[in-house]
């Protein structure tokens, strides 16, 4: 199922994810965003399964952050284990009011408050294979690309972008050039 839908007012916003999931979502994108991570919510990968997040490193590392608002949600979802085919390093984030002791060690860990997060714990390096490396990056980009592109369209009909950037979307190359 696409996280996307060109009919919507905001054809990024899927409506799966609770308000705290999108707190703590949001703090942890701060995060990634300040040490340089290209980051994409909501990735379907390969096995089916769909990463919360997942980011690209300056270095090329694949991370998969699984956010988990309570405990109860830690407990019932026990798919996690299967995000480690996909990246180089898994990390669970979640918020203060979730005690923390009930993530597993050999994952990393990051506590967000909505408008920030930390990383309490790195997640141990296990490198992807260069073949499985290849294609969650193709994933990402095509992914990205398209919600690119559909945020775009999406701006367009809602009235957000200037004419400009109209006839550029358009392909009028004249006013592309004249908006420079």
């Amino acid at each position: 199922m696409t996280i996307l839908s060109i009919h919507g007012d905001n054809p990024l916003a899927d409506g799966r994810q609770s308000e705290r999931a999108l707190k703590v979502r949001r703090g942890v994108q701060r995060l990634f965003m300040e040490l340089r991570h290209a980051v994409l919510p909501e990735l379907t990968l390969a096995s089916g399964r769909r990463a919360d997040l997942i980011s690209i490193s300056p270095k090329g590392e694949i991370w998969i952050v699984e956010i988990k608002t309570s405990i109860e949600d830690f407990r019932v979802d026990r798919k996690w284990p299967d995000y480690r085919l996909h990246c180089d390093r898994l990390f669970f984030a979640t918020h203060a009011q979730v005690p923390l002791d009930i993530f597993p060690e050999e994952c990393g860990l990051m506590l967000s408050d909505g408008y920030e997060a930390h990383m309490l714990r790195e997640a141990p390096e296990h490198r992807l294979a260069p073949a499985t490396r290849k294609s969650v990056t193709q994933a990402f980009a095509r992914t990205a690309a398209q919600r690119l592109m559909l945020a775009e369209w999406a701006a367009e009909r809602n009235g957000e972008l200037g004419e400009s950037i109209r006839d550029i979307v358009g392909g009028s190359r004249d006013a592309a050039a004249e908006a420079d």
